[in-house]
């Protein structure tokens, strides 16, 4: 008779002690069966007043399978009700959990000796194992992460699940205001990835822009440069630098083509970055041979009419001017703040 047990959690948030027990208890039985319980209440009750905020029970389940996805002989499923922390009912807890397994329980998995006696009580049928109860092998709760934040214990936090919290910091401005140098300056400080303007490649490859980009051609610039986003997200280290996004390329759009691109609205509107840094158009204009708009009063309006983009997109975003020393100690105090207390 095949042995069929389960590891069961909360997961908020998922880290390597999670990882260790789930393979571990995986080589015990047969079929293991990871268990998300969660609801949005007692959630969020959890995370109040914590350095942790609530994460979506989708999100959780995404990381559970992302992890587990070649691992044949478990499966996740989630548990969902809408108790709170006072309120959970246990007994119709378990009932969820064996109605959403459907097989004879034998082995119930936990690294908590204090859940002995209610498993006893839920699964009597079932053996209770404990695995790593003292935090010997994996030396981390989540308890911990919660009282001191995700980035306290960013060695602890698996890989599938580190995206979630990557702080992605976004550097804004019109032609030659120092985006490119900075974005990849800061990257090498923070010792993280960034994003190149995926615009400007795409120009090269058609052999410039003067004349030649097309209407069809910005929401391609928009899209590709979200890929790019979405990769160097997946291998950043706690924070990502990106240099332009979609409002600058419906900024483009409008400028080279006369033309505003409700795709492109739609895009920027569904963006989310934890900082927008605007490089005031206060340094020297650089021509680089895809630049064309190199005269002061331009290079102004057209910093205006950008800034005014970014308001009706509802981007909220810091100016910063000066030299390029200046520019580079203002965007690290801003970022060094925004991680305090967090």
């Amino acid at each position: 008779m095949k042995r069929v047990g389960f590891f069961g959690g909360k997961f908020l948030p998922f880290h390597q002690g999670h990882v260790y027990s789930i393979i571990k208890a995986s080589t015990m039985v047969d079929e293991l069966y990871v268990v998300l319980s969660h609801s949005e209440k007692r959630d969020h009750e959890l995370c109040a007043g914590s350095k942790l905020s609530y994460i979506p029970g989708q999100i959780r389940l995404r990381w559970l399978s992302q992890l587990t996805k070649e691992m044949n002989n478990i499966k996740v499923v989630e548990v969902e009700d809408h108790d709170g922390n006072e309120d959970y009912d246990w007994k119709e807890g378990a009932l969820k959990i064996r109605e959403a397994i459907g097989r004879e329980i034998d082995t119930v998995f936990s690294s908590e000796i204090e859940y002995g006696p209610i498993f006893k009580e839920l699964y009597p049928e079932a053996e209770h194992i404990l695995i790593d109860e003292k935090r010997e092998q994996i030396p981390i709760s989540a308890t911990q992460i919660r009282e001191k934040g995700v980035f306290a214990y960013w060695d602890y936090i698996p890989d599938v699940a580190k995206p979630y919290f990557i702080k992605k910091i976004v550097i804004l401005g019109t032609e030659s205001c120092g985006k490119s140098t900075l974005t990849k300056n800061l990257a090498l400080i923070y010792n993280t990835t960034y994003v190149k303007e995926y615009g400007r490649d795409y120009c090269e490859d058609l052999g410039g822009c003067d004349g030649i980009i097309l209407e069809e051609d910005y929401p391609m610039i928009a899209y590709g440069h979200k890929l790019k986003e979405y990769e160097a997200i997946k291998s950043a280290n706690k924070i990502v630098f990106i240099d332009t996004e979609a409002v600058v390329t419906q900024f483009y759009s409008e400028l080279y083509n006369q033309k505003l691109q409700t795709v492109l609205n739609e895009v920027a509107r569904n963006q989310e970055y934890d900082l927008c840094l605007y490089l005031e158009p206060d340094v020297k204009w650089v021509d680089d041979g895809l630049r064309v708009h190199g005269e002061q009063k331009v290079r102004e309006e057209n910093n205006l009419r950008l800034k005014d983009l970014l308001k009706e997109n509802g981007m909220d975003f810091v100016s910063i001017g000066g030299t390029y020393q200046e520019r580079l100690e203002k965007s690290i105090k801003l970022i060094d703040k925004m991680f305090e207390g967090i």
